[in-house]
């Protein structure tokens, strides 16, 4: 007996179609107009404007409330944004009605400072503009007379143009979304146009994109898939022929991003290949999916980044023009790498090696206090015991240069020092009563306002320092002791870097500020957990643990009144981490909601010594208030 290969090919073919992720949404059959439409649930997920959504208080809705049927009027929508102070805003809107006639073609001029035309992607010029003085809020009563009650509107990411018209429309078909792909991966319209309609959009030689010619594809896109049916899609196997073109675009992404190739790249993978995804980079995986690292810095800086196929490099003359591009280009970009140099010339090694003691030195100055006076006859065991309680000592001396005798109590943590003065100054101690305070030298004058900093630090604010525990307590025995406290998120018990014990303080992470404080409450109330513990809000944060608890000088040395030669090498340094802390800060904050942004802070290795790098990572939000730091 013989079997044809086409005959065992055949139920191959099926099989391959019921996993099409078209026919897994859609079906087999041809669907009508209505089922191509965007629940109200997809459009929250993909970023639709909606009514009663905080961001679109001030939205202008399209009234077009009326039934939708399959016999609904499709427009096709397209727009072309700029960049300003507030993000992307619209420059340029088209409108093409179900029968291919461009009902609607407007320049749109912003009320905002425009700071990049995005001219190669946009074809929008300053020049172009100029004489422009057409409104968003023209176009928007534009767009509302032009609307029938049962409009469908049809774009690609149309998303993002109805951000950019400040514009809430319930019906939409978006064909990014429509021709659905695995992993949340969206076909460009470029390709689209190409594969499924077999036209020319977006050519090379023409600067920027029209949006009348991309409203006229992604309609007739839509109008194929309901004509044609999913089946007739996924047949296409559209996914294998971008993956030999790589024309994938990003998810909430505009086909206008400046990282999504605009090519066939050579050497493209394919993304059934699984083993090569499991072991790809970042770079390539990035490239797999249709988008580029973009990499900004200084010429002089130099990179590996500035040879991969995989990223795009802008090299700019200073730093200052490194501000300027990032501002313009991160917003657009999905994944980004801007390199600022640190300081304008070479630092001596040694200058590092100095400072890096000199802040050793001052903190350990601010974790001393002096007590006293006590009387003649005074019990130095009981006193230590007294002022162990708030945190590990690290040397503990009787002053004998005073009329009566001081005790110098220098301590391994900021929070134990600060909690002997909060609780023991004024106190009556073995029948006298002490001052407790810290030494006033020259490194210690702004002490009082560096302690209501550190208290007031986003990290520091949802933490709590703790002293008292047992030295056999792991950090799980801490976690389930501490269970009761609200909102506890995790518990960091210090280990000794001699003796790998355990401390016996520890610091409580909480979700909240609100949270701390009722935990603080509890904790300092009459049960205390039934354990005898000192506790406070902490004072130090993650990354000061590493640079200066595990390395503190064995004795306070005094301050030396003499000016070392690396002073103005130091001031110099103070300036350009200055210049550096604001354009960083200008940076963050044209970055667009729910972009996860790392600053790192390299660290120092040298024969004159080393000291780790300091990384700051957030979430950005409104508000920019989620910022927490880690040493990376």
């Amino acid at each position: 007996m013989q079997v044809s290969s086409s005959s065992l090919a055949k139920p191959q073919a099926i099989i391959d179609l019921q996993n099409d992720p078209i026919i897994q949404k859609y079906g087999h059959e041809k669907v009508g107009l209505v089922r191509c439409l965007l629940t109200k649930e997809e459009m929250k997920k993909f970023d639709f404007p909606l009514q009663g959504l905080a961001n679109c208080k001030n939205f202008v809705s399209t009234e077009c409330v009326g039934p939708v049927s399959n016999s609904s009027p499709l427009f096709g929508l397209d727009c072309e944004m700029c960049l300003t102070p507030n993000g992307n805003e619209l420059t340029r809107v088209s409108l093409v009605d179900a029968k291919g006639r461009c009902v609607m073609d407007e320049l749109v001029k912003p009320d905002n400072k425009i700071l990049n035309y995005l001219t190669r992607f946009s074809g929008i010029t300053r020049k172009i503009l100029k004489p422009v003085t057409t409104k968003l809020k023209d176009v928007q009563a534009k767009l509302k007379k032009l609307l029938p009650p049962d409009a469908v509107l049809v774009g690609h990411s149309l998303n993002a143009d109805l951000q950019a018209l400040q514009m809430i429309h319930p019906n939409v078909i978006d064909t990014s979304l429509l021709f659905v792909r695995d992993l949340g991966r969206r076909f460009k319209l470029k390709f689209l146009a190409k594969a499924v309609l077999g036209k020319e959009i977006q050519c090379p030689d023409r600067v920027g994109h029209d949006s009348t010619e991309d409203a006229m594809a992604t309609l007739e896109l839509a109008q194929y898939f309901i004509k044609h049916g999913p089946r007739k899609i996924a047949e296409m196997k559209l996914d294998i022929a971008v993956n030999s073109q790589q024309f994938l675009a990003s998810p909430k992404q505009k086909n206008t991003s400046p990282l999504c190739p605009s090519g066939p790249h050579k050497e493209a993978r394919p993304s059934t290949d699984a083993t090569w995804q499991k072991n790809a980079g970042i770079l390539e995986c990035l490239d797999l999916a249709g988008r580029k690292l973009l990499f900004l810095s200084q010429k002089a800086g130099g990179s590996t980044f500035m040879s991969s196929r995989f990223c795009q490099s802008i090299l700019c003359t200073s730093d200052e023009e490194v501000l300027e591009q990032a501002q313009a280009e991160v917003p657009l970009s999905s994944f980004s790498v801007i390199q600022f140099s640190q300081w304008p010339h070479p630092l001596p090694p040694s200058l590092t090696v100095e400072m890096h003691k000199k802040m050793k030195v001052k903190w350990a100055e601010m974790s001393t206090v002096y007590a006293g006076p006590f009387g003649e006859n005074f019990c130095l065991k009981p006193l230590k015991k007294l002022f162990a309680s708030f945190g590990p000592i690290h040397s503990l001396e009787i002053v004998l240069e005073t009329v009566e005798p001081y005790l110098c109590i220098q301590y391994g943590v900021l929070e134990a020092a600060q909690l002997a003065i909060e609780t023991l100054n004024g106190a009556c101690v073995q029948g006298a009563q002490i001052k407790v305070q810290r030494p006033v030298q020259e490194l210690t004058l702004d002490c009082d306002t560096i302690v209501s900093t550190l208290e007031t630090d986003p990290e520091n604010e949802s933490t709590i320092y703790v002293n008292g525990m047992k030295e056999n307590y792991t950090e799980e025995d801490m976690t389930q002791k501490f269970s009761l406290l609200p909102g506890l998120e995790a518990v960091f018990l210090p280990v000794d870097p001699q003796s790998k014990k355990h401390k016996k303080y520890c610091f409580l992470k909480f979700r909240s500020s609100e949270c701390t404080q009722s935990s603080l409450k509890i904790l300092q109330g009459p049960t205390g957990l039934s354990w005898k513990l000192v506790c406070r809000r902490a004072l130090t944060p993650t990354h000061l643990h590493e640079w200066i608890c595990h390395s503190c000088p064995d004795t306070v040395p005094l301050v030396s009144t003499e000016k070392s030669p690396l002073v103005n090498k130091g001031e110099e340094l103070k300036i350009a981490m200055s210049r550096l802390d604001e354009r960083v800060k200008k940076l963050h904050r044209r970055l667009p909601p729910n972009t996860l942004c790392i600053v790192l802070l390299p660290g120092t290795k040298s024969v004159h010594g080393s000291s780790t790098g300091l990384g700051l990572i957030s979430i950005n939000d409104d508000d920019f208030k989620s910022a927490t730091s880690e040493v990376l």
